[in-house]
């Protein structure tokens, strides 16, 4: 099955007309149209329809994801009304604690897709833990609908929530970070780290990106297309590391072919577990190709 390639998800504000209109021309694999922080409340019924319209008249080049909001608040479960007759390929829940915000979720995308003909499972879902308290429940959220694409972190709540503040090279959410991902993995979905909202120093966001990548994340939300074009540089293999993954996959096969359970290259047993890492970098080149 070849990978979905969620590098850099993209906010865009929901309010704003030609940034709707051009948000697919940065690069990124994925844009989250903002219904929920980047637009304030009076403007909410004016957002979620600029919002239809974009989805439902300009065909982007990318995965098109929506954030919502909360469904708990007044206005997450009229996002949904409105936006789900667009058919986005991905509704993106903030604030997730329980497994049940998204059973409701998935309950109500369920019901669009029966009232608007779309197949059953097609619209996706993921969710952003930024509490302690969905944290401890980041598993059973992972899991609650088959719709569930990916979890993300939501960095600068989780750190209020914390009773901190974010450092520099952001020791606090380290063990957020790898519980989310352990989660991820064990649910067999995406990882997907917070955004970085200090836009001009890319020093510390490419040391981010670097340390969330060796972390084991699939991807990072961005704030500003800059940041795209940093990300899918230090998240697509090189063609060295392709080359090094296409060997390694030509020596298990010839060891296959010779009945051996031993794989030798360069000197080196090479075992299962790195087997399996060259087939994620393959697969992975092969998305980017796309």
């Amino acid at each position: 099955m070849e990978k979905k390639l969620r590098r850099a998800m993209m906010f865009m504000p929901g309010n704003n007309p030609a940034m709707l209109q051009n948000a697919g021309i940065y690069g990124a694999d994925t844009v989250i149209f903002d219904l929920e922080d980047a637009v304030a409340i009076s403007e909410k019924d004016a957002a979620r329809q600029l919002v239809h319209n974009a989805i439902k008249y300009i065909k982007y080049p990318c995965e098109v994801a929506i954030r919502i909001n909360h469904i708990q608040t007044p206005y997450g479960i009229d996002d949904l009304k409105v936006v789900l007759a667009a058919k986005p390929d991905l509704i993106r829940l903030p604030k997730a604690e329980f497994p049940r915000d998204i059973e409701e979720v998935d309950a109500i995308i369920s019901e669009a897709e029966t009232l608007h003909g779309f197949e059953a499972g097609s619209i996706k879902m993921m969710a952003a833990v930024e509490t302690a308290k969905g944290l401890r429940n980041a598993y059973e959220i992972a899991t609650a609908s088959p719709r569930m694409q990916a979890l993300a972190i939501g960095g600068e709540d989780f750190i209020a929530d914390l009773k901190t503040k974010r450092s520099k090279d952001g020791k606090e959410l380290f063990v957020a970070r790898s519980q989310l991902l352990l989660a991820a993995r064990a649910a067999g979905i995406d990882a997907i780290d917070t955004v970085f909202s200090v836009i001009d120093d890319e020093e510390t966001f490419r040391a981010e990106v670097n340390l969330i990548k060796q972390l084991g994340f699939d991807g990072k939300s961005v704030i500003n297309p800059r940041q795209v074009r940093i990300v899918h540089q230090i998240f697509t293999p090189t063609e060295q590391e392709v080359a090094q993954a296409e060997r390694i996959i030509a020596a298990y096969h010839a060891a296959l072919e010779r009945n051996s359970g031993v794989i030798n290259l360069d000197g080196k047993m090479i075992d299962t577990p790195v087997v399996v890492r060259a087939e994620c970098v393959l697969a992975c080149a092969k998305s980017v190709k796309k």
